[in-house]
């Protein structure tokens, strides 16, 4: 999304006791497909040592630093000044959207309440971000996914291959990194499958935008680059359960089927 008068407002908001300024680069390109970061501020007590590699980063960027001392040994006085500040934006009327910086399941609330006012909320965490913020959130970013964004992007992978991926990733390796992306499980396949069916015509077809919409409901943290692919059309492409049609000479425009395998035996009796 460019730039432009007509592009969403975002305020974005950071944990700094909760991020590294590894991902900012990747951060920054991810939200310029939401909108536009018209209020860029990062939290934490600046007078310590552990936010000393974030100086040039923030200047780099044109975030603002927030500084919020540590009060009480063991209390996160950072997260009161994050909820308070959004708040207080939120109160303004001048923003169609948050993005939340954090793996603390502190921000569970806020996000809920923000969405009550009809305002998005995009999260970004680690992979051990609690359930209940992520499930709060309109979308969920993990940070592993926006450092491989400033990376070579991944060869295509055939359905051969992705069954393939699956069987080897599935063997247990010692001294796997946590952050490796999972295969296509079963549990992703039939949340696919479930939105397919759920986003059909009467003729069984999905607009693939609209599938990927019904993800997001379902999963906020439902996100094609968890599984290796850089958007949803590869992914489904690859998954095996659904035939993909293109409209014409227009790529953009993709409609889905799923295979009738895989649909629940009273759709399948109905045809």
């Amino acid at each position: 999304m460019a730039a432009t008068d007509n592009a969403p407002s975002l305020a974005l908001l950071i944990d700094g006791d909760n991020a590294s300024p590894k991902i900012v680069t990747g951060l920054l390109a991810e939200i310029a497909n939401y909108g536009v970061a018209s209020v860029k501020r990062i939290y934490g007590d600046w007078t310590g040592p552990n936010l000393k590699g974030w100086k040039e980063c923030l200047l780099e960027h044109s975030i603002q630093p927030i500084q919020q001392f540590a009060y009480t040994t063991g209390k996160n006085a950072t997260d009161g000044a994050m909820i308070i500040d959004a708040m207080d934006l939120l109160y303004t009327g001048r923003f169609s959207g948050f993005c939340i910086v954090s793996s603390d399941s502190d921000f569970a609330r806020l996000a809920a309440r923000l969405r009550e006012h009809r305002v998005t909320v995009y999260g970004f965490g680690e992979r051990k971000t609690p359930r209940p913020f992520i499930t709060a959130c309109d979308k969920f970013v993990y940070f592993d996914v926006l450092n491989a964004t400033t990376t070579e992007a991944p060869e295509p992978i055939t359905q051969r291959q992705v069954h393939r991926k699956a069987i080897a990733e599935a063997a247990p390796v010692a001294g796997r990194p946590s952050h490796v992306k999972p295969a296509l499980d079963k549990a992703a396949l039939d949340m696919l499958a479930k939105a397919v069916t759920a986003s059909a015509d009467e003729d069984g077809r999905a607009n693939l935008a609209r599938v990927g919409a019904h993800l997001a409901k379902q999963a906020p943290d439902f996100d094609a680059r968890n599984y290796g692919f850089p958007r949803l059309s590869d992914l489904v492409e690859a998954s095996g359960i659904v035939d993909v049609e293109r409209a014409g000479e227009n790529p953009t425009i993709v409609t889905v089927t799923l295979r009738k395998d895989r649909e629940p035996p009273s759709e399948a009796a109905r045809r």
